[in-house]
C-alpha cells in the first residue's frame, strides 16, 4: 500500500513539474500573442485545445508556414519558433491542459 501511495505521489509530482515547465515555455515564447483562456492576438489555448490534437498542435508550432492552409487559415502570422522536441512536447501538453476550461 505504501508503494502505491509513493508511486502516486511521484507521478503527480512529475505532472506538476511538466505543467510548470509548460508554463515557463508559454511565458517565454507564447504569451505575447496567446493567453490561456482569453482572446489575444492569437486564439486562446482553451480554443486551440478544443479543436486540435496533440500532433496537430505540435506540427503547427514546429512549422506554421507549412500548416496554416491545412488548418483552413488564409494566412499565418505565427512566428517560427525553434523549440527542442522536449519543449515542443511540453508546450503541447500544456496547451491541451486547457481543454474544456473557460
Amino acid at each position: 500500500m505504501k508503494k502505491l501511495a509513493l508511486l502516486a505521489l511521484l507521478l503527480s509530482s512529475l505532472v506538476i513539474a511538466e505543467q510548470s515547465d509548460g508554463k515557463k515555455i508559454f511565458e517565454t515564447y507564447c504569451w505575447g500573442c496567446h493567453h490561456q483562456t482569453a482572446m489575444a492576438f492569437g486564439p486562446p489555448f482553451n480554443q486551440i485545445a478544443s479543436k486540435r490534437s496533440k500532433g496537430e498542435i505540435m506540427a503547427y508550432i514546429a512549422s506554421p508556414s507549412s500548416m496554416y492552409k491545412k488548418f483552413g487559415y488564409k494566412r499565418s502570422v505565427m512566428t517560427q519558433l525553434h523549440l527542442s522536441p522536449k519543449e515542443l512536447d511540453t508546450i503541447s501538453d500544456y496547451i491541451l491542459s486547457y481543454k474544456g476550461k473557460k
